[in-house]
């Protein structure tokens, strides 16, 4: 069954997005509700591994990085964006924060030298102290933010309207975002009663007012848009 999706990722992430969705007959409203900027870091140091919880934080790795380091990377996408990067070792947690934190405590316990974080300025944990649980010293550095774009008058009108079957919500912070600007759009009614397909119980919390909120059976975009599949509630 087609229906209209819409997605509020950063706009290249909501256009491979939108991609995948139009590859299976979905319609697609793109509406980035925040854009992604990287911001300058010291990466000078001696490390024995990156971590990445997210394919943005690969922009801020300059091109004379050492590309022999091992990455652990939570998930397959932010590994693909490691091996284009250049790194050749690459090992994915193919998970979340958890499952990550089990990858690096099961491969770098014992490192001669701490593990390098490349993170965002807003994160869900602290990844830093549940590595540290683990006998793992790991520093982190902000390499990139997120900001907030104005709600689209466009997703406005068509939530009003009735022309939205399902939104997307990749992070806990777009879901933020959509739930404010919603209500300051004067569309918070509608909006509640569209469905709410997340990848994660975090992600849904914003959510809490929703009549109809999913969480996606794993945290990755293919068990996502597998929700599009079900019966609606």
């Amino acid at each position: 069954m087609t229906m209209r999706v819409v997605v509020t990722r950063p706009q290249a992430d909501s256009e491979r997005t939108a991609a995948a969705l139009e590859a299976l007959g979905h319609e697609v409203l793109v509406t980035p509700l925040m854009r992604i900027e990287p911001v300058a870091a010291d990466l000078a140091g001696t490390w024995s591994a990156i971590v990445i919880t997210s394919a943005n934080a690969l922009q801020a790795v300059p091109v004379t990085a050492d590309k022999t380091l091992p990455v652990f990377a939570v998930g397959d996408r932010s590994a693909e964006a490691a091996r284009r990067a250049g790194f050749s070792e690459v090992s994915s947690a193919n998970g979340d924060i958890k499952d990550l934190v089990r990858l690096v405590a099961a491969r770098a316990v014992g490192a001669k030298a701490p593990l390098l974080y490349l993170a965002g300025e807003d994160r869900a944990g602290d990844l830093v102290a549940q590595l540290a649980a683990h006998g793992i010293d790991a520093e982190m550095k902000v390499v990139y933010r997120t900001v907030a774009e104005a709600f689209p008058p466009v997703l406005a009108a068509a939530l009003e309207s009735g022309d939205v079957d399902a939104v997307l919500h990749f992070s806990r912070r777009s879901a933020e975002l959509f739930a404010e600007g919603a209500r300051a759009s004067g569309v918070a009614g509608p909006a509640e009663d569209v469905r709410h397909l997340c990848l994660s119980a975090q992600v849904a919390e914003p959510l809490a007012g929703a009549n109809r909120v999913t969480v996606a059976a794993r945290p990755e975009e293919a068990a996502l848009i597998a929700l599009l599949r079900a019966p609606p509630a």
